[in-house]
C-alpha cells in the first residue's frame, strides 16, 4: 500500500470536522440471526476479515513539506502499521431498539489518529436478529467507496470477475510539468466556473423561507429513524406520473415535511426548504475509487404545496432543469469550489466553511446506491439496511436513502435535542406513499 494525497473534497471533509459535527458516514445494517450467538460470531468474522482489506488499513496523517506549495497543510493516506482490528469493531450488549443506539453512537467522533472507520454489532435482545452499524469517515470514502468497503467484509459471493481496468494514479506531491500549459488554460476555465456557481449560490439564498425546525444550534447529540417503503408503490406513481424514481423519493420528502411540520405545529405555508441533492461525477465502472467526486444539485422543497402530485411534478420540474445544466453548474456544485482552494486555505478555513451549510442549503437529501444481490455475514441475510448522512452544523436533519431487493429504506439522523420526535417524521413518509398512491388511483 502507498500513500496518496487527499482529493481537495476529501481535505475539506476532513477539515471541517468539530467535535460536534463529525464528518462520518453510517449505515445500519439489520441481519436475521440463525442462533442467539450469531451477533458475537458475525463480530469475530469483522474482525478477521477487516485485516484483509487494504482500505481499512489506511490512516489520514498531516504532510508538511515547505519545498511541495501543492501539498503545504494537506493530508495523505497511508498504511498504518500498528493496524489492529479489535481497535474498530466492538461487540455491544444486547439492545431492543438498534436505532436507539445508533443515535447515540453516530454522536461520537472517529479517532484520527487511527484508520477512521468502526464496525459496532448490536446483538438484539430477541435473540432472533443483530444489527451491525458501520461509520466511515467521508474523508477515507463517499457512499460508493463505503459499500465496497463493508461489502469486502460480508460473506463472499460467487460472481462473474470483472474485466481488470487501471487504478487512479496516486495523486503526487508535485505537478507534472509537462501538462503545465494545459493546466494554465484548465485552470481559467475553472475560475470561470467558480464565479458561476457562486453566483447561482447567492441567486439561491434569496427569497427563501425555510422552518426553524430544520436548523439547530449545535447540541453534539445524534437521533436516527428508519422507515422501510414497498418499491412497487414507488414505481406505481412513477408510471402513473412519469420522471425518475429519485424524483419520486425526494418528493416523499418534501411530503412528509410537511405533515410532520404542520403535525408538530411549526406550520407549512409558505415554507420551501433548500434541499442539497449530491451527484456522484465518478466515472462509470472506476476500478478501486479514490477519494470523494461529488457535486450536487439544489431545489427548493415544495413544502407549502397542500397537492402530493403537485409537490411531485415540481420535484420533477426542478431536477430536470438541474439536469440539463449539468452537476458542474449552479448552486448544487458548490463542492465543486473545493477544488479551487489550495490545502493551507482548507486547514485555516475549515472551520468557517463547516459553519457555513446553512446558509448554502437546509437539508441533505442523499441517495446511496446498493446491490441488488443479497448480502449476508456469517450465513445471516441482511434484511434491513438504514443508510446516514453527516449531519452539517447548523441543520438539524439529514435524509439518506436507499434501494434494497425491492424495498426503499430511509435512513434519517437529527439533532437528538431539536427533533425529539424523528419517529413522526419516520411514520410521515410511509403515509407520503400512501397518499401518492391514493392520488394516482383511477
Amino acid at each position: 500500500m502507498t500513500s496518496d494525497l487527499l482529493a481537495p473534497l476529501d481535505l475539506a471533509f476532513w477539515n471541517i470536522e468539530s467535535a460536534q459535527h463529525p464528518m462520518h458516514l453510517g449505515a445500519l445494517g439489520v441481519f436475521t440471526a440463525h442462533s442467539p450467538t450469531a451477533g458475537a460470531h458475525a463480530a469475530d468474522l469483522l474482525a478477521a476479515r477487516s485485516a484483509a482489506v487494504p482500505g481499512l488499513r489506511m490512516r489520514i496523517r498531516d504532510v508538511w513539506q515547505p519545498l511541495a506549495p501543492f501539498a503545504f497543510g494537506s493530508a495523505a493516506r497511508q498504511p498504518a502499521p500498528d493496524f489492529e482490528p479489535l481497535d474498530h469493531v466492538r461487540l455491544h450488549a444486547p439492545a431492543a431498539d438498534f436505532h436507539a443506539v445508533a443515535g447515540r453512537l453516530m454522536e461520537r467522533p472517529l479517532e484520527r489518529g487511527r484508520p477512521p472507520w468502526e464496525a459496532h454489532v448490536l446483538p438484539g435482545e430477541d435473540g432472533v436478529s443483530f444489527a451491525v452499524l458501520f461509520k466511515f469517515h467521508h474523508a477515507l470514502a463517499d457512499g460508493l467507496r463505503a459499500l465496497m468497503l463493508a461489502a469486502a467484509l460480508m460473506d463472499p459471493m460467487d460472481m462473474p470477475e470483472p474485466r481488470p481496468r487501471p487504478a487512479e494514479p496516486p495523486r503526487g506531491l508535485f505537478p507534472d510539468l509537462r501538462k503545465l500549459p494545459d493546466l494554465v488554460r484548465g485552470t481559467l476555465s475553472d475560475v470561470g466556473r467558480a464565479l458561476d456557481i457562486g453566483a447561482s449560490v447567492a441567486r439561491a439564498t434569496l427569497g427563501v423561507r425555510s422552518s426553524p425546525a430544520l436548523t439547530s444550534e449545535p447540541t453534539g447529540t445524534r437521533r436516527t429513524a428508519g422507515v422501510v417503503l414497498d418499491l412497487d408503490d414507488v414505481h406505481r406513481v412513477r408510471k402513473t406520473v412519469g420522471g425518475t424514481v429519485n424524483d419520486v423519493l425526494i418528493a416523499v420528502v418534501a411530503g412528509a415535511l410537511r405533515r410532520w411540520l404542520d403535525e408538530r405545529g411549526d406550520g407549512s405555508d409558505g415554507v420551501a426548504p433548500r434541499a442539497l441533492i449530491p451527484v456522484s461525477r465518478r466515472r462509470p465502472r472506476t476500478a478501486h475509487p479514490q477519494g470523494n467526486r461529488l457535486s450536487g444539485y439544489l431545489i427548493h422543497l415544495p413544502v407549502d404545496d397542500p397537492d402530493p402530485l403537485g409537490r411531485l411534478r415540481t420535484v420533477r420540474t426542478a431536477m430536470d432543469r438541474n439536469k440539463d445544466a449539468g452537476p458542474n453548474r449552479g448552486a448544487g456544485a458548490v463542492a465543486l469550489l473545493a477544488d479551487h482552494v489550495p490545502p493551507l486555505g482548507h486547514r485555516l478555513g475549515g472551520p468557517v466553511v463547516g459553519q457555513a451549510a446553512r446558509l448554502l442549503f437546509d437539508i441533505l437529501v442523499t441517495s446511496v446506491p446498493l446491490p441488488s444481490l443479497g448480502l449476508k455475514l456469517g450465513g445471516c441475510p441482511l434484511a434491513e439496511i438504514y443508510p446516514f448522512a453527516p449531519l452539517a452544523r447548523g441543520q438539524a436533519l439529514a435524509v439518506a436513502v436507499s434501494t434494497y431487493r425491492g424495498r426503499v429504506h430511509y435512513g434519517l439522523v437529527a439533532d437528538a435535542e431539536a427533533v425529539p420526535d424523528l419517529d413522526l417524521l419516520a411514520r410521515a413518509l410511509s403515509e407520503e406513499v400512501e397518499a401518492l398512491n391514493a392520488a394516482c388511483a383511477p
